[in-house]
């Protein structure tokens, strides 16, 4: 995924309200920008570190610029948890995933049951229903989800593992935006639920893909599978 905008440099002040981020921009204006990521952004909050916003492109909105991502111990990281759907999608169209490859019809945000899940892709074979989260909390060599409870990310594994006892194929994809960890887990002290849950969904046939990503502030890249442990 190409950012279509150059992005603003600055320096993060502080993150407030979830959703709100101070930025001190290199020519000393301090702007509010857009924040996506509704969790705790555990190892991803560093005062005074380098950031890159995007320019709000809907004159009507509040906040002019959306916090993209920073750099920590000199590592970009991406916390715009909007993204990973994207990049993703755009992965399996270009056949990029060698997991998820050979799908000639792919679609966004289908709704299925009683949740809306991330992507489904077919052939004249198989039907597989996808759900993207993005992964960054970073706890020594692995990155951790979720940083947060997540009532929802339950609920999509639900749905996934109904999907999966009909004949349908379900992936859960985990999108890494950092490069400085080898290794994917889950954070059951966070979420235990989840964690079992997972597990679940594991054992019921529901495929399990962190894939990690390269951000830079041109562009963000998937760049290797990461292997995972339950």
């Amino acid at each position: 995924m190409k950012f279509t905008l150059p992005l603003v440099h600055g320096r993060l002040i502080k993150r407030y309200k979830r959703f709100l981020a101070n930025v001190l921009l290199d020519d000393g204006t301090i702007v509010t920008a857009h924040c996506t990521n509704s969790g705790s952004m555990k190892s991803c909050i560093e005062e005074n570190a380098e950031v890159y916003l995007s320019p709000a492109t809907d004159p009507k909105r509040k906040t002019k610029y959306t916090w993209e991502m920073i750099l920590i111990e000199g590592s970009w990281v991406g916390v715009h948890t909007t993204h990973p759907n994207q990049i993703v999608y755009e992965a399996i169209v270009n056949n990029e995933i060698p997991q998820l490859k050979h799908y000639n019809k792919v679609q966004r945000e289908v709704k299925v049951k009683d949740s809306r899940l991330d992507i489904v892709a077919m052939n004249e074979d198989e039907t597989c229903f996808i759900e993207v989260k993005n992964a960054s909390m970073k706890q020594g060599n692995s990155v951790l989800f979720p940083d947060a409870v997540t009532s929802r990310g339950k609920k999509h594994l639900h749905t996934l593992i109904s999907l999966k006892e009909e004949g349908y194929r379900a992936v859960m994809v985990y999108l890494i935006q950092r490069v400085d960890v080898d290794t994917f887990g889950v954070a059951s002290d966070i979420d235990p639920d989840y964690s079992s849950t997972l597990k679940q969904a594991h054992e019921a046939g529901v495929e399990i893909i962190p894939l990690q990503a390269r951000v830079t502030p041109s562009e963000i890249s998937i760049v290797r599978e990461l292997p995972y442990s339950l």
